[in-house]
């Protein structure tokens, strides 16, 4: 699962670089320039991209952390292991959850505070405290990739210590699967 992940969220954040990139180039999206135009339009389906992209990818991880957790309930159970085992994976589960749900919510905020600040967007926002909508959408936009990488940094640790967990309690299984006379493959 790591090395999934890792591909999956290295793939996220270079579609959020490049759709930020795409956004600059665009410099004043009210010019009917066709090019600029059209640098609006890629940049508006690119962001929609990204966004679903990145947003898949922590609803992975949280289903991965639901499927692993009901496993740990499942084994600890049968094979009556101590409660330590479930413990430590609910804990890291909520532990993700709520930076998890901060990215997911940025990704969301940044990408309506974009379309609200699109000239052609029936919203019209303006801007706040002096600053303009775009800029604001930029400033949003450049913390919310931060915010990313932080997050999938910490999302790649749970899975890793969640992994660990795993070959704890399959040790345990096999040792009493043995002492048991019960297959181990």
């Amino acid at each position: 699962m790591k090395r999934i992940f890792l591909t999956l969220a290295i793939i996220a954040n270079i579609l959020l670089i490049v759709t930020m990139i795409l956004g600059l180039l665009i410099g004043d999206a009210t010019d009917r320039n066709p090019v600029v135009q059209q640098l609006v339009g890629y940049h508006f389906l690119l962001a929609i991209a990204s966004l679903i992209f990145a947003i898949g990818v922590h609803a992975l991880v949280f289903t991965y952390f639901m499927g692993t957790g009901r496993w740990m309930e499942e084994t600890c159970t049968t094979y009556r292991l101590p409660e330590t085992f479930q413990a430590t994976s609910q804990s890291l589960k909520y532990r993700i959850l709520a930076p998890l749900m901060a990215a997911v919510l940025l990704l969301l905020f940044t990408g309506a505070l974009g379309a609200a600040a699109d000239p052609a967007s029936p919203v019209q926002f303006h801007g706040w405290a002096g600053i303009d909508a775009a800029t604001i959408h930029f400033l949003l936009a450049v913390t919310t990739i931060g915010v990313q990488f932080i997050v999938g940094g910490l999302e790649y640790l749970a899975i890793q210590n969640n992994m660990e967990l795993i070959d704890q309690v399959m040790s345990e299984v096999r040792r009493i699967r043995i002492e048991r006379g019960l297959p181990v493959s």
